[in-house]
């Protein structure tokens, strides 16, 4: 077993930030030694907040550096196939955000190389490493609820992104939506075998996402192999809260997931009771997201696959871009087996 690894950081935004941050400070066996950001100054800014030695603009700078073990790939999304790809052909262990690829089509490419140069990919669902979730995962496992029969998620966020953001992001259904689809499978147990969404813009502020065939709201009616079915609401207008909740229904009771309360404390008066509200997504997840590093950086020293792989994020992709088609043609579309789509 490996005892440290030694790992760069691509893409230092908000997310990329905190990876880096859990890296050097949180992570036992990590060590954080380059940083890199294609934007003048950002990598170096970094560097010195978080004691790092390295930095740079270019990516190859850690692909070429033979002493580093693992990349972090926090970058645009269209930039994931091509940095995945050269990163394992350079010999380096992968953890990417999710989507695992922009273009389900580039999906099977990357994990053939993965494959071939033999490293491994984590891809950045942090939800199942999020303790709610693990421990409902754990208790579905173990059958106190039965049979699982129906998933029902929502993901409601008031935090609508600018419109540079939408016009990249591939759309509510792969943005959002594609981490209801992932956790759906994780908790079911069974792939999803046909998809049906719908979606609209219910603010006027919002009717720019039009012109990128997007919504500030949507619907996803999924129906799995194994017979169960399921339903998956986006939201980008929230108003009161970071609002994210699951629940999977069984043959011998339900288990529900997830809260709005950022504390466990209400407050009584004579004019009422309150309690405070999520209203962020690092405020949600900030323990799941380090506990995915930990998951990440334990499995590269063991040698051993981790929990999310590249092909669990080829599945939730699938499930993304079929629920793209889905709104767009307004036909229910189902996934093949051999993973082809076809329309009906």
């Amino acid at each position: 077993m490996k005892e440290v690894i030694r790992c760069a950081v691509l893409g230092l935004g908000r997310l990329g930030y905190w990876h880096a941050e859990n890296l050097a400070y949180q992570v036992k066996g990590a060590e954080l030694v380059t940083v890199i950001d294609p934007l003048a100054g950002r990598a170096e800014q970094v560097a010195k907040e978080l004691g790092v030695s390295n930095w740079s603009q270019e990516p190859d700078v850690a692909f070429h550096d033979d002493t580093i073990d693992a990349v972090v790939i926090v970058t645009p999304t269209s930039t994931h196939a091509n940095l995945i790809t050269r990163a394992a052909k350079n010999g380096k262990h992968v953890f990417v955000e999710k989507p695992l690829t922009q273009e389900l089509s580039d999906a099977d490419k990357v994990i053939n190389t993965l494959q071939q140069e033999n490293v491994f990919c984590q891809v950045g669902f942090m939800r199942r490493f999020d303790p709610a979730y693990a421990e409902a995962k754990k208790s579905i496992a173990a059958g106190d609820i039965g049979k699982p029969l129906y998933f029902k998620a929502a993901s409601r966020d008031g935090n609508v992104p600018h419109e540079e953001f939408i016009k990249h992001s591939g759309g509510i259904f792969l943005d959002v939506a594609i981490h209801d689809y992932d956790i759906a499978r994780f908790l079911m147990g069974q792939d999803v075998s046909s998809v049906q969404s719908t979606g609209s813009i219910l603010l006027e502020s919002n009717q720019f996402m039009e012109k990128y065939n997007d919504v500030d709201q949507g619907l996803t009616y999924l129906t799995f192999d194994g017979g169960a079915t399921g339903d998956v609401e986006t939201m980008r207008i929230a108003p009161y809260a970071y609002d994210i909740r699951g629940e999977v229904v069984g043959t011998e009771g339900a288990i529900q997931i997830g809260s709005m309360r950022s504390t466990d404390v209400k407050l009584l008066t004579n004019k009422g009771s309150t309690h405070d509200l999520i209203q962020d997504f690092p405020s949600r997840f900030q323990n799941a997201y380090l506990l995915e590093m930990i998951h990440f950086i334990s499995s590269v020293q063991q040698g051993k696959t981790p929990n999310c792989t590249a092909a669990d994020g080829k599945a939730a992709l699938e499930i993304a871009s079929a629920a793209t088609e889905s709104f767009l043609s307004g036909k229910k579309v189902e996934l093949k087996k051999d993973t082809e789509k076809t329309v009906i």
